[in-house]
């Protein structure tokens, strides 16, 4: 790309700035969950036909494909695709901003609003250079991100990377500890894979005043989660990235009643793909045995994601 392409780009990403960010506004102040996105995706459709990009809406459900091509790109020639997803979190924002979710128990906590407004607006600036430039771009507006096991698999089923074709595709991730301005990247990996680990503990609920009687399945769970972390801290090799963390431990019990079940929610990630199916067998053993050597019982489910 020669000089005088790079400067017109960043010309009108400054011209831009207030207009994306007013995107990122309206998405943060409306979230949608994961293969909901059917409001968004709507809003994506909306601001390309603005802009006179053609584009495919209902892609993996509620996904968005755009093709941006020059006079004399052809219509087989491969093409280099950027993505973005689209999903928000279950989670209570509790910012006070203008633009503050609308919708109770869902956010943008993970700055997919930001991915999407970034890619609208490199669509804007990268249509009207269309033909300058020396392939063809498609655009990609993925939705489930955030859910196993990923609306990118759907797009893919969908055709998303067929006519054109996709020789390379290239994303972003905001982060909040990074300078304004500057980006990360590194050769290699530079993102881990992400599984979703559920225990649900079965003992035998009864009287708190009465322990001997019961099999404490809050017991069980509280074993499990300490051995768990062993996994990571003395049977994955040091040099291996990887973090197996629990943020959900539920046991509708009392103050003095036992319950029956308890439930265990965590995520385990790493860098490294044998390592990642020789921890996925050591979580389901060790979890099975500290279960039944108390007299209960664990169902482990691993819900596999990226990459798969």
């Amino acid at each position: 790309m020669n000089i005088e392409i790079q400067n017109r780009i960043r010309t009108r990403a400054v011209e831009l700035f207030e207009k994306v960010q007013g995107y990122r506004h309206h998405l943060h102040a409306h979230p949608e969950l994961s293969y909901k996105e059917y409001n968004t995706m709507q809003f994506v459709a909306d601001r390309l036909n603005e802009l006179g990009i053609d584009h495919t809406v209902g892609i993996g459900d509620t996904g968005v494909v755009g093709i941006i091509r020059g006079d004399h790109h052809t219509a087989n020639q491969n093409c280099i695709a950027l993505r973005a997803d689209l999903d928000a979190l279950p989670i209570q924002e509790e910012n006070e901003v203008e633009y503050k979710s609308t919708v109770d128990g869902v956010m943008h906590a993970c700055g997919h609003d930001v991915h999407t407004s970034v890619l609208l607006g490199a669509a804007e600036i990268l249509h009207e250079l269309r033909n300058l430039l020396p392939h063809p771009v498609k655009l990609i507006f993925q939705p489930g991100e955030e859910k196993n096991p990923g609306g990118a698999s759907y797009m893919i089923r969908d055709g998303a990377l067929k006519n054109p074709s996709v020789s390379k595709i290239f994303a972003l991730h905001v982060f909040p500890d990074m300078p304004t301005g500057k980006v990360g990247f590194k050769e290699g990996i530079y993102m881990a894979s992400c599984d979703e680990v559920y225990l649900t503990i079965h003992g035998k609920g009864g009287h708190g005043a009465t322990p001997h009687q019961c099999i404490d399945p809050i017991l069980i769970g509280a074993n499990i989660l300490t051995q768990l972390q062993q996994v990571v801290s003395r049977q994955c090799d040091p040099k291996i990235p990887c973090v197996l963390s629990f943020g959900h431990f539920e046991a509708l019990g009392a103050t003095n009643v036992i319950p029956s079940t308890a439930h265990l929610k965590g995520t385990f990630r790493t860098m490294n793909e044998a390592w990642r199916a020789e921890a996925h067998e050591l979580i389901r053993r060790t979890a099975t045995h500290i279960a039944q050597a108390a007299g209960g019982a664990v169902d482990v489910i691993i819900d596999i994601g990226y990459p798969y």
